[in-house]
């Protein structure tokens, strides 16, 4: 099985940058604990938190915000909570691309929000439902069904991690590509992009690599991008949503000149 259809989706390799520019981990660990509260306010308003970045922040000092639902609240709260365990992590050298990391960091962020956290779609005690996502106009997407024990959801995640490992070498289109498998492959019954972001964004820092936030100004960029995805299975466009939402996207884009029209077509096959 090759990468593509491993994954589920397919991209341009020819596109995405080959030079991205590297830190020291300590560096890029250092601008993600004082980027923060705007990694936490990005992601909320991803998902539609009303919180303004200046209550985000207020909350993350242990001052709650008044006329705010508790449920809005905690959403916050586990955005920091995952966001500083990330951290840890990969400031310990402990983060790796599993499985048991994917889970863990999916249990701060879903914790009581999503129907289960923790663990796949079957593996707890909900084995029947199954979750959509909503494409507006274009009706919905829908995943793999929750069966119990996730015996699909385990192969096609194993299958696609090795996948990964073997075939990408480059840490971020490693990273993008595993953002959109979980994303597509929606293991979790909620909570599946932004833990999978969290992936994304250890897999960059663990290289030395910036992480990546998508500003709440492209919300709807995002958005519409991903519907696109879901709907085409081309990850092409989101992937070069996410390079312009780097820090280091002007010295990436420098780096890495368009290739021609011939080149780019070639690079559709892994």
């Amino acid at each position: 099985m090759n990468l593509f259809s491993a994954l589920g989706f397919r991209w341009n390799r020819l596109a995405v940058p080959g030079v991205v520019p590297t830190h020291s981990i300590a560096r890029v660990a250092f601008r993600f604990h004082r980027m923060l509260p705007e990694f936490v306010w990005d992601a909320s308003m991803l998902e539609g938190n009303p919180f303004t970045f200046a209550e985000v922040k207020t909350l993350l000092d242990g001052v709650t915000i008044g006329g705010r639902k508790i449920s809005d609240q905690e959403q916050i709260l586990n955005l920091a909570a995952s966001s500083r365990h990330l951290l840890a992590l990969v400031k310990a050298g402990q983060f790796s691309l599993s499985k048991a990391t994917f889970t863990e960091l999916h249990g701060l962020v879903a914790r009581n929000e999503a129907l289960e956290w923790g663990h796949f779609r079957g593996e707890g005690n909900e084995t029947n439902y199954t979750p959509d996502v909503g494409l507006g106009e274009h009706g919905r997407y829908t995943p793999l069904a929750t069966v119990a024990g996730a015996p699909e959801l385990n192969r096609v995640f194993a299958s696609g991690l090795q996948a990964l490992q073997s075939e990408v070498q480059h840490p971020f289109e490693k990273a993008a590509a595993f953002f959109l498998f979980g994303a597509l492959q929606q293991f979790f019954f909620d909570g599946n992009k932004r833990t999978s972001r969290f992936m994304m964004n250890g897999i960059l820092m663990s290289a030395g690599i910036d992480a990546i936030s998508v500003p709440a100004a492209k919300t709807h960029e995002f958005n519409d991008n991903m519907v696109r995805f879901y709907l085409e299975k081309d990850a092409s466009e989101m992937m070069a949503f996410l390079v312009d939402c780097h820090p280091d996207a002007e010295q990436i884009h420098g780096a890495n000149p368009r290739r021609s029209t011939a080149e780019n077509k070639s690079g559709m096959a892994p």
